[in-house]
């Protein structure tokens, strides 16, 4: 019995040793899986991380301007003739036939004056005029007589001298009491205040019996006449454009209380001069304005169509990346890689900017562009932009926006 014993325990110590080199085999292999699940999970996490860092971004091909390009101003409107009428002689103001609103023609009666001193002075004046002539007729038949006595030695040379002598002396008087007269006559046709040419009477700044004054710019204006048929345009066009400001220029014009009208201007001439204080060049235009519909003093918008350089290139501002080093924009190279650019602008647009110089007609530019991107830096190109890229040709995000009409 002992000896069945002896002889069977080997073989069981044998048999839990396997077990046990299996078990430790199973949990081996089960902590390299984990090992390799965990590293591969982790270089998977990377790669994703990676390719999701890349940033997707649009890109574009620069466009041209068109032949033309806006620029919209504010203007003002002037009458193309206006005249304060101020009185030429004092009085008191003895009636008015116009008042604001009236159109009036050349000529027309406006106001009549009542000048006492004047007319006395008028009358006086023709008093010393036939005066100065009764002297002068008195002068003449004895100048005439003395001459004739001299004839026959009856007076001597000296005296008969001195009665011609008179009588030139009494014609100067005629001629100055003439003079007199005509420059009172000339005063008194100042009593009729009359329209200078045909216009619109816009201001009537007295009343019956008011006391009038004399002299042109001294107080205020009797009466206001403009010529509204055709007015004056005024507009400070900046200095950045004042170069393509040519004789001969049309513009449009519109003004707020008739929206969706449009008027043509015709440019007149420019003052030749950049204000130093706006930086601006003061250009003169005229329009049309026989129908009424247009108002002096009131304000409009000034439509210019402004030649382009054809050379330059048009990308959305949005486009613009503004570093310390200055102003650069990212485009696509090799291997769909950012490329800065530095670039200065030529003309601001609002939205859009023209690039004076620094950029290509080729070039592939990106829109929006991460704050980040620096140059060598990869980069995915949206599907809709990558499919035309590879194969039709790419629609120009710069032409599709709107150009605006701001100037800077």
């Amino acid at each position: 019995m002992s000896t069945e014993i002896e002889i069977s325990s080997p073989k069981r110590l044998r048999h839990l040793k396997l077990v046990g080199i299996i078990v430790l085999l199973a949990a081996a292999g089960i902590v390299t899986t984990g090992i390799f699940t965990r590293v591969h999970a982790k270089q998977e996490m990377t790669t994703w991380s990676a390719a999701q860092a890349i940033p997707t971004v649009v890109a574009y091909a620069p466009s041209h301007q068109g032949a033309t390009q806006p620029l919209v101003l504010p203007a003002h409107l002037s009458a193309f003739v206006n005249a304060p009428i101020y009185a030429r002689v004092p009085g008191y103001l003895h009636a008015w036939y116009a008042d604001i609103g009236t159109h009036v023609k050349a000529g027309q009666l406006l106001g009549l004056i009542d000048t006492p001193d004047l007319d006395q002075q008028l009358l006086q004046a023709k008093a010393d005029l036939q005066n100065a002539q009764a002297n002068e007729t008195l002068a003449a038949s004895t100048a005439k007589r003395w001459t004739e006595m001299l004839k026959q030695d009856s007076v001597s040379q000296q005296d008969t001298d001195e009665k011609t002598s008179d009588l030139a002396a009494k014609q100067a008087t005629v001629a100055a009491a003439q003079a007199n007269v005509n420059r009172l006559e000339a005063l008194e046709s100042f009593k009729r205040i009359t329209a200078p040419f045909d216009g619109i009477v816009t201001a009537r700044k007295t009343d019956i019996g008011a006391l009038i004054d004399a002299g042109g710019g001294v107080g205020n204006a009797l009466f206001t006449v403009s010529d509204a048929k055709q007015l004056r345009v005024y507009v400070n066009v900046p200095q950045s454009d004042a170069a393509a400001i040519q004789p001969g220029m049309t513009a449009t014009l519109t003004v707020p209380e008739r929206p969706g009208m449009k008027f043509e201007a015709r440019l007149l001439d420019t003052d030749d001069s950049i204000t130093a204080s706006s930086g601006t060049l003061l250009v003169q235009l005229q329009v049309d304005n026989q129908n009424g519909l247009l108002i002096p003093g009131e304000y409009t918008e000034v439509h210019f169509a402004m030649p382009t350089n054809p050379h330059a290139l048009l990308i959305p501002a949005s486009s613009l990346i503004f570093r310390h080093s200055g102003l650069q924009v990212a485009v696509l190279g090799k291997d769909n890689h950012a490329v800065l650019k530095p670039v200065t602008i030529a003309t601001d647009l609002g939205t859009q900017v023209e690039i004076g110089s620094g950029l290509d007609a080729n070039d592939r530019v990106i829109d929006n562009p991460p704050d980040s991107i620096a140059n060598g830096d990869a980069v995915r190109l949206a599907d809709v932009h990558a499919a035309s890229l590879a194969g039709a040709p790419a629609t120009s995000l710069a032409a599709r926006r709107d150009p605006g009409h701001g100037n800077g």
